[in-house]
């Protein structure tokens, strides 16, 4: 299978300039300063590229979306954030090829004449951030950024900003108020960042993954990598497998690989000879499927007719044996904890979902518990700001209406038929 963004990620010299270079690096960003601007931007179209940040927009159109009128500065914003459980793409990207994200910004900000990119990145990527500011310096020192890009005219500063570690922020608009120095609070749109964003700029903000492909894709063929993946959704996607499975990792995979596949073939199966109980397929906020409803592909539409989202891509494999009563209790701690109280539903309705599944799975659930959660979340899912209320909705109804009998023991017997300890 042909690899877009891995292929070199082996050989630790890849990480720095000269070993980027020595594998074709920056090529691509020499080839598309030749080229009309308008070309680049359809290049990317052609290539059914779609965001890797979890919505799974397509990139060019998202492109298109900023204003034809040159006369206000624009803004790229680099998502670095990956804040979802269950997802450590974006982590290997920025360890292994960071100047591979770099070119992709280059590129970019080139073909919509950007001047200014920030990359956004989580507080706990300490390491990451380091590796990337020696490889922005490097990309600096031979003439791929800052003034007078490859002698061009063309100018690009890009600013690394390290974040506090806040899921919120991975939001596009909470990303943009957090680089501002506000809190990390989603924004109401309208106005779009396209519109109005960073700085009250015009701003494209784009996930790490998504900006790493753009340098193939200029170099190889918008059709070329469409051909990769299958009829929407173009290309490779990083799916990461995380959980009980004998070859845990990041693995490099087409747009449309079959889940199934993923967990038996490519990661091995599940250790010890257990059996498959429930995946989480795109990360904690997608909703989880049970054992014999994985035979299914990655692409977007594909997932989201299966009830579920590809999201990113991030598969929680659980096994045999797991209480989904605990399972669900941890997520909706977690997501209590990083609701950012700006949205009433969202607020009131995280700490209700937590502390309600928490009592079930203590053994102290009452009669009409479920019911309870079910009719929180009905009063949280699409009434806030941003996605952060309905990251915890799917996963409590997707766990409660795939398992039901759980809760119902949990609360009828007031204990755990798994054995775990209160």
């Amino acid at each position: 299978m042909e690899t877009v963004l891995t292929t070199h990620f082996a050989d630790e010299r890849y990480r720095g300039i000269d070993g980027y270079r020595g594998k074709g690096g920056y090529g691509a960003l020499r080839k598309c300063v030749s080229m009309p601007r308008e070309a680049i931007v359809e290049e990317v179209k052609k290539a059914n590229l779609r965001g890797r940040g979890g919505a799974g927009f397509p990139a060019g159109v998202k492109w298109g979306f900023l204003p034809k009128d040159l006369s206000r500065p624009r803004v790229l914003v680099v998502n670095a954030d990956e804040g979802e459980p269950g997802t450590f793409k974006d982590r290997l990207i920025l360890s292994h090829g960071p100047h591979l994200l770099l070119e992709g910004i280059a590129i970019a900000c080139y073909a919509l004449s950007i001047h200014r990119a920030y990359i956004y990145i989580r507080g706990e990527y300490a390491r990451e951030a380091r590796i990337l500011e020696e490889a922005m310096e490097e990309a600096r020192a031979a003439g791929f950024l800052g003034k007078d890009v490859l002698g061009t005219g063309f100018d690009l500063e890009v600013t690394l900003h390290r974040g506090a570690g806040a899921y919120i922020c991975g939001e596009e608009t909470s990303t943009i108020n957090s680089l501002e120095g506000k809190r990390g609070w989603p924004r109401l749109k309208p106005p779009f960042p396209a519109v109005v964003g960073a700085f009250g700029l015009p701003t494209l903000v784009n996930n790490v993954e998504t900006l790493c492909n753009v340098p193939w894709i200029l170099e190889n063929g918008g059709e070329r990598f469409a051909a990769l993946g299958c009829e929407k959704n173009g290309g490779t996607r990083l799916v990461g497998v995380s959980g009980p499975v004998v070859r845990p990792g990041i693995y490099e995979l087409p747009a449309n690989a079959n889940l199934k596949n993923v967990i038996f073939d490519v990661a091995g199966g599940l250790r010890d000879g257990k059996a498959l109980k429930a995946v989480i397929p795109g990360g904690s906020s997608t909703p989880v499927l049970r054992a014999d409803e994985i035979d299914v592909t990655f692409d977007i539409e594909t997932m989201a007719k299966a009830g579920t989202m590809a999201g990113t891509c991030g598969v929680i494999v659980i096994p045999e044996g797991t209480c989904m009563v605990r399972a669900l209790s941890v997520l909706m701690n977690f997501y209590a904890h990083e609701s950012c109280g700006q949205c009433t539903p969202c607020r009131e309705g995280t700490g209700w979902l937590k502390l309600v599944v928490g009592r079930i799975e203590a053994g102290q659930g009452r009669p009409g518990d479920v019911e309870l959660v079910l009719d929180v979340c009905d009063n949280m899912a699409g009434k806030t700001i941003c996605a952060l209320a309905d990251a915890a909705v799917m996963p409590a109804q997707s766990f409660i209406g795939k398992f039901r009998g759980e809760f119902d023991r949990h609360i009828a017997e007031g204990k755990c038929p798994f054995g775990n300890r209160f």
